[in-house]
């Protein structure tokens, strides 16, 4: 296990990230727009003469009340595929709001620990070395008082972009708090941890914490 922490500076010259964070209530009105659009695009209604021949039945022996039985029939069945549909893409939503920080477009501290205990179990269990990474923004509570708290939230924004940026698609980033970022890199050992904390253009602090399996996900933290 190794700790190590340093300085980097921000990269004047590197091009602001112009991707747009979407917020819980964003989310939540995409989510019903989405549900909207699922019910409106669920399956069709069969023809009553379809469900006739698949019951055996053919359209010329049906009744008008055996029609309008099977009407309702279908009308109901078309109903209720609409409601799961808005039900899935609402339990889909919810779950990633359990997961995802309030503020900025990354794991949550819930999610966050949850993801590294398994990545220690795996790390014990296949002897892969496995690294988190810790930032801290430089001079966060300068810029919450001097420019205000919208400011702020734009430079967590902008941090937590910037990771989400470059890293691997088996890496996480999390927020833990505050002004405070995680990223669990898996496969890599102390050395590689640094060579990325200290490729990337941000004015934040940093350490690196390595471990190979045995490690408690929430002392490490």
């Amino acid at each position: 296990m190794e700790s190590t922490g340093r300085n980097t500076k921000i990269d004047r010259n590197r091009p602001q990230s112009t991707g747009q964070v979407v917020s819980a209530r964003s989310a939540e009105a995409a989510s019903r727009a989405y549900g909207a659009q699922d019910a409106t695009a669920a399956s069709p209604a069969r023809a009553t003469g379809d469900v006739a021949t698949i019951a055996g039945l053919f359209e010329a022996e049906l009744t008008p009340k055996v029609r309008q039985a099977l009407d309702m029939l279908m009308s109901e069945v078309q109903r209720m595929r609409e409601e799961l549909s808005q039900a899935r893409h609402r339990i889909s939503y919810l779950e990633k709001l359990a997961d995802e920080d309030t503020l900025v477009p990354v794991a949550n501290r819930r999610a966050f620990v949850r993801e590294m205990s398994r990545m220690v179990a795996y790390a014990g269990r296949y002897g892969a070395h496995t690294s988190v990474l810790y930032f801290d923004v430089n001079g966060f509570k300068q810029i919450n008082d001097q420019h205000g708290h919208a400011v702020g939230d734009a430079a967590l924004q902008h941090v937590a972009m910037l990771l989400a940026e470059n890293i691997r698609e088996s890496d996480i980033v999390g927020r833990l708090g505050g002004d405070e970022f995680d990223v669990i890199l898996a496969q890599a050992d102390s050395e590689a941890a640094n060579e990325k904390a200290t490729s990337l253009s941000l004015s934040v602090s940093f350490g690196a914490y390595s471990f190979s399996g045995g490690e408690d996900a929430g002392e490490a933290l």
